[in-house]
């Protein structure tokens, strides 16, 4: 997980998260992502679901792919601006913690995990 500034508004607690950038492919975005917010190299090995949140006061709809994987080396270089830290927290420490989340999506997404929900990366289809 990562502590991070919600804009100008509170210290949030997420999963990494980001943008796709120009040409880029959803597995390559993940382990980017990853390593800018935690320094931690990430490797993708499975889709635990996809998820969809709106916010009609804003007008703003995000989507959500959270994968499962295996981190390993953690390479010396700063986080994003937007982030504060990695918090190494068990399933029960974020969930009893909603209040301090980014989005539902963070309790979503950990119980889908939690609950064994595994599905193939062959699922992810990008068609250029």
């Amino acid at each position: 997980m990562v502590e991070e500034r919600d804009g100008d508004g509170p210290t949030v607690i997420n999963q990494p998260a980001g943008h796709l950038e120009d040409n880029e492919s959803l597995l390559a975005a993940v382990r980017r992502e990853v390593m800018e917010e935690t320094g931690w190299a990430f490797d993708p090995q499975g889709l635990v679901g996809v998820y969809k949140w709106r916010l009609p006061d804003k007008g703003l709809t995000y989507v959500r792919y959270c994968f499962w994987g295996a981190g390993s080396q953690r390479y010396e270089r700063p986080p994003d601006s937007e982030i504060l830290r990695t918090l190494w927290l068990t399933g029960s420490e974020i969930l009893d913690r909603p209040q301090r989340h980014r989005s539902p999506m963070v309790a979503h997404c950990l119980r889908d995990y939690l609950a064994g929900r595994r599905f193939e990366l062959e699922l992810i289809n990008e068609i250029n």
